[in-house]
């Protein structure tokens, strides 16, 4: 089938090369959400008159049709085709001959790919918070393990005060919670349909755009037709930030746990199955996985600022510049996903030595503690400070444990309160559940089955 804009002349080859790019190749993620998508146009169409139902059944079996050979491998996009869109529409074509040239009737191909897109976000959101969640409940254990080993604070990456393992773990969880839940409000965001926008200026038919959103799951309509399309680029950076947040949190935490499994502090190790090996020092384990957490945050961050320096003096309405922005979106979901991935694994293998830690637990770390001691005895806190710093030989060791019990404020290592954070954890769990199985309704009705629009390679 020729291109869909296709006129009364032949695009130069090299343009053909310059404009498509290898969006073709990016399309192939885009089969089963432009068919889902397509099979909600065309029985709206059919609603609305313009197609039979059971001219929009017979089409429906071809988009099924296309499904199977897509998850069989066997639905190739080509650099002629352009795009997914033209691939779905000349396979039709072929297969139902003039019925298949009437499903693009009422769209563009600018909201055409807005809505798999969207298909394709909101997926990837879900099973972004319940890796998130996984992950954060991961740390809970261990949390929960730790909860009373010892182990220095440190500020300035100097040795500060008395902590716990447990609160430092915590600490990490509850970022993450928080962060799971900014994706969640991310993902109410991205939770509107674009179809029926059309190039940005709707079109003279009575399409019902409720009526496709509804099929598709959405929870409602992107109401403003130029807004949908000036949407594009902005929501794809605004989930890459919130992505970049779980990547930032997961690069710190990688680096803590680097410096941690130093020999020269002890403190934790991990298994050699996780560490790879120097082709000259036979001895070398070398924590690649936490070394390249540290570089994929970087990267997760360039991908939105790439992203908004694409969009940044577009004009209202289409521009082909968008087609720019799905590699950055696809990459930084995919790379956010194998950091969860890889921390989940790092904590369930951590090892965790708590006789290094104890050691650790140096007179200096209680200096703090000898000042409190003063204030409880009517002393001004300044007074206090100022007493104990003075005299060092005041900084005896004391018990690990009595010390962690004084601190009892809510949250402190005393009273980590981790009830708090596995709450947090089932409340995000839930609630993405609820998202997800309204939306798993409507596609199977839709469809006659589940399908997954983002599959992590």
């Amino acid at each position: 089938m020729a291109k869909l804009w296709q006129k009364d002349y032949t695009l130069d080859t090299l343009i053909e090369r310059f404009t498509v790019g290898n969006d073709y190749i990016l399309d192939q993620d885009l089969v089963t959400a432009d068919c889902t998508a397509t099979c909600a146009h065309v029985y709206m169409l059919s609603e609305i008159g313009i197609l039979s139902g059971e001219d929009a059944d017979v089409i429906k079996t071809g988009l099924l049709e296309i499904l199977s050979l897509q998850e069989e491998g066997n639905f190739p996009i080509r650099r002629q085709d352009e795009d997914v869109h033209t691939a779905i529409e000349s396979y039709l074509t072929e297969s139902l001959g003039d019925l298949g040239k009437r499903v693009h009737t009422g769209r563009s191909r600018n909201d055409q790919v807005q809505t798999a897109l969207r298909l394709w976000m909101r997926d990837m959101l879900i099973k972004t918070i319940d890796a998130g969640v996984s992950l954060t409940e991961k740390v809970y254990d261990f949390a929960r393990n730790h909860e009373k080993t010892p182990m220095p604070g440190r500020t300035h990456m100097q040795v500060a005060m008395p902590s716990t393992v447990g609160l430092w773990a915590a600490a990490y969880g509850e970022e993450l919670a928080d962060e799971c839940r900014h994706i969640e409000s991310v993902l109410h965001l991205i939770d509107q349909c674009p179809l029926g926008s059309a190039a940005s200026y709707g079109v003279p038919l009575p399409l019902n755009r409720k009526y496709t959103a509804d099929a598709l799951g959405f929870s409602r309509v992107q109401n403003n037709v130029l807004y949908a399309n000036n949407s594009r680029g902005k929501f794809e950076s605004i989930i890459i930030d919130s992505l970049d947040y779980i990547a930032l949190t997961l690069s710190k935490t990688a680096q803590d746990l680097m410096l941690f499994s130093l020999p020269e502090f002890g403190y934790m190790e991990l298994p050699k199955e996780l560490c790879s090996g120097s082709s000259i020092m036979p001895q070398k384990k070398n924590p690649d996985g936490l070394e390249l957490m540290r570089s994929k945050a970087g990267l997760v961050s360039g991908y939105s600022t790439t992203i908004k320096n694409i969009i940044r003096s577009l004009p209202s309405g289409y521009n082909r510049d968008f087609q720019d922005t799905k590699e950055p979106l696809f990459k930084a979901a995919e790379l956010v996903m194998q950091m969860i991935h890889v921390m989940e694994l790092s904590f369930s293998k951590l090892k965790v030595h708590e006789d290094r830690l104890t050691e650790s637990l140096t007179p200096e770390l209680y200096a703090t503690d000898i000042a409190l001691d003063y204030v409880r005895q009517g002393m001004s806190f300044r007074e206090a400070y100022k007493k104990s710093g003075a005299d060092p030989e005041s900084w005896k060791v004391q018990d690990p444990q009595t010390v962690i019990e004084r601190r009892s404020s809510e949250g402190s290592p005393g009273n980590l309160q981790l009830e708090v954070l596995h709450e947090r954890a089932e409340e995000l769990a839930a609630a993405n559940k609820k998202i997800r199985d309204r939306i798993d309704t409507a596609v199977e009705k839709l469809m006659g089955r589940k399908l997954d629009f983002f599959s992590q390679k």
